[in-house]
């Protein structure tokens, strides 16, 4: 059966191309000629206001006219007129943010491609220090809310680059810029290995962003404590979690991880953070000495927390508390996750197979680091 871009008698890259280019183009023409429906009422409402909201610390949005107007009051916000944007995503938006991924991986496999890249497993190991990157980036923020007004370094509208979902085409863009440097320092002969420079980029960010977060606790920054009890207990938590969680993959499903091999391991340890961390932050950290318990800040952990709590016991939840469960969802996901990826994808489609395989790890590691250091730096 041949593809449209067979049929058509166009490069897939250039049908790529022309229809992210239509769509672009469609969409500005739409917000001039019908701003109202088009911008106020589709991109402002459901994309752009719900950034503007959380960087300005709003309870909602509103538009009247050509204006944004925030408000700090949960009353005000519901007798708005609409458009009103609230902080955090809708069915819109998450539709919307998931279609635009699904058309940038692709893009991204045309230019590896075009790079001769990405097929091989130290592309996967090289973007590792990315995902932490992106994770501790968006703690930049988180801080920078923690902080009085007077003392935050990032204000409106720098911080709308740290913002999800701002921040995933924020970290998208360094990691081209990185890859890209790094496969030109290979191809001039100033490297051996293109993955050695480019993991070397993703750490010197993301130590430069942990750094940051470190003045901001030797400044004696309001709103930013370090607790490294819980930095601590989360590591070697995950750490044993996914340990364990592996050797009763090999020990009675192999299959399992027959494709994934090494990867599966760092897969399960991204989620396994991801588990750990919101175990850790948002039932013990009382326990740990380092402040108040956190809140959950994605709808999942919620869920879990209330399902949780109005199944067991008062008596039971006093003891292990009512996150625990989203450890063990992690964990189980992240195994059938790894079924999923067998020998035959790597064969068939490699670059689209380690680009989905550093999803996987960022959808764990990067809200993983998030609430890691969230927790560590008690914001």
């Amino acid at each position: 059966m041949s593809t449209v871009a067979e049929r058509v008698g166009v490069a897939p890259e250039r049908l790529w191309a022309g229809g992210v280019l239509t769509a672009l183009v469609a969409l500005v023409a739409g917000a001039l000629v019908f701003p109202e429906a088009v911008y106020d009422g589709f991109i402002w409402h459901y994309f752009w206001g719900p950034v503007q909201a959380d960087a300005n610390s709003a309870v909602c949005a509103v538009r009247p006219g050509s204006t944004v107007q925030y408000m700090y009051d949960s009353g005000a916000c519901s007798n708005a007129a609409e458009p009103v944007a609230y902080p955090g995503y809708t069915l819109v938006s998450e539709v919307g943010y998931m279609v635009t991924l699904l058309v940038a991986l692709l893009g991204v496999v045309f230019l590896l491609r075009r790079l001769d890249l990405g097929t091989d497993r130290e592309f996967f190991y090289a973007l590792i220090p990315f995902v932490f990157f992106g994770g501790a980036l968006r703690v930049v923020e988180d801080a920078n809310d923690a902080v009085p007004t007077a003392e935050a370094l990032i204000s409106y509208p720098l911080n709308t680059l740290f913002i999800s979902p701002i921040i995933y085409f924020t970290v998208f863009a360094i990691t081209l810029v990185a890859v890209v440097a790094a496969v030109w320092a290979d191809r001039a002969d100033v490297v051996e290995r293109y993955d050695r420079p480019l993991f070397g980029i993703g750490s010197a960010v993301l130590l430069a962003t942990l750094g940051y977060l470190f003045w901001l606790v030797i400044t004696g920054a309001d709103g930013v404590e370090f607790y490294p009890q819980v930095l601590g207990v989360v590591l070697v938590g995950a750490t044993l979690a996914a340990a364990v969680s592996w050797w009763l993959i090999e020990r009675f499903a192999p299959v399992v991880n027959e494709g994934t091999e090494r990867i599966g391991f760092v897969i399960l340890w991204g989620h396994a953070v991801d588990g750990v961390a919101n175990v850790v932050g948002l039932d013990w950290m009382t326990a740990l000495g380092a402040g108040p318990n956190l809140i959950p800040k994605h709808p999942v952990n919620q869920f879990v927390v209330d399902v949780t709590g109005s199944l067991l016991p008062a008596s039971i939840l006093a003891v292990t508390g009512d996150t625990w469960p989203f450890l063990l969802v992690k964990l189980l996901a992240a195994t059938f996750v790894l079924w999923v990826f067998e020998d035959e994808i790597f064969e068939e489609s490699p670059r689209y197979t380690m680009l989905l395989l550093v999803a996987v790890l960022a959808v764990g590691l990067g809200p993983g680091t998030r609430d890691m250091l969230r927790a560590t730096f008690g914001v």
